[in-house]
């Protein structure tokens, strides 16, 4: 396993839920971390009560210069770069017969196309050090729930894209693997104004009683499987399913 204290981490939509999360996971356990996202007063916030081993950049992973930027931002801040955690995403919700073009390509620009872009330019970064990448997934590729298909669509196309890449990347020494959540309270449903902070909350705890576990999962649960991810250094193309249970489908019949 590659020792968390000499690595150079770079996680997109830093800012809140699983990425702000995994930055306090990695630099509490010595990592030079590099968040980025497009909120400032957020990022400035996370980085400043982590202290010295973060660092954030500003950029809206949708476009090409900033997606390089925070590349180099990373590169300058941990003298290289040893791990890419694709986490940023928006959500699209709403009946398939009302969905437009446009709307279907930003949720796949974002949740797609941006973690593409992300991991072409840190590919030469990541050879040097034999590093990761890590692309999160969604219980919604084990579990159909209606109204949520680009969602759906954007988790499945990432989950194949870190098998494919794993195989494309393997020879240059770089582990391309995916995260699969569960449930887990973040702020995804509400920047993209499907629910309120209240209706999130109750839609959280309806969600308890399909996990085997009983419970939905926390940042601190998710950001563990992350960093073992990107730390085990003998797997790559694999989906690592951290989600209490929900996939497994559970009724009350």
């Amino acid at each position: 396993m590659k020792p968390m204290n000499e690595m150079s981490v770079l996680i997109t939509g830093g800012g809140s839920g699983i990425g702000e999360g995994t930055a306090r996971y990695f630099a509490r356990h010595g990592a030079k971390v590099t968040i980025c996202g497009r909120r400032e007063e957020k990022l400035r916030a996370v980085a400043e009560s982590i202290g010295s081993n973060c660092r954030y950049e500003v950029a809206d992973i949708t476009d090409d210069n900033d997606c390089a930027r925070a590349v180099e931002a990373a590169v300058r801040h941990g003298g290289g770069l040893d791990a890419l955690i694709n986490n940023a995403g928006n959500m699209l919700r709403g009946p398939i017969t009302e969905m437009k073009r446009s709307d279907l390509l930003d949720v796949f620009d974002s949740n797609v196309v941006s973690g593409m872009i992300l991991t072409a330019l840190s590919v030469p970064h990541l050879e040097a050090r034999r590093g990761a990448v890590i692309f999160i997934g969604s219980v919604h590729t084990r579990r159909s729930y209606p109204g949520a298909s680009p969602y759906a669509a954007t988790k499945g196309a990432v989950e194949v894209l870190a098998k494919v890449l794993a195989a494309e990347l393997g020879p240059k020494g770089i582990r391309v693997n995916c995260v699969i959540p569960g449930a887990v309270s973040t702020e995804l449903n509400i920047r993209a104004g499907i629910v309120s902070p209240e209706e999130q909350t109750v839609r959280m705890r309806a969600l308890e009683a399909s996990h085997a576990l009983g419970r939905i999962g926390t940042e601190e649960e998710l950001a563990e499987a992350i960093a073992h991810m990107s730390c085990a250094e003998w797997t790559t193309g694999s989906s690592l399913v951290v989600d209490g249970g929900l996939a497994l489908g559970i009724s009350n019949f």
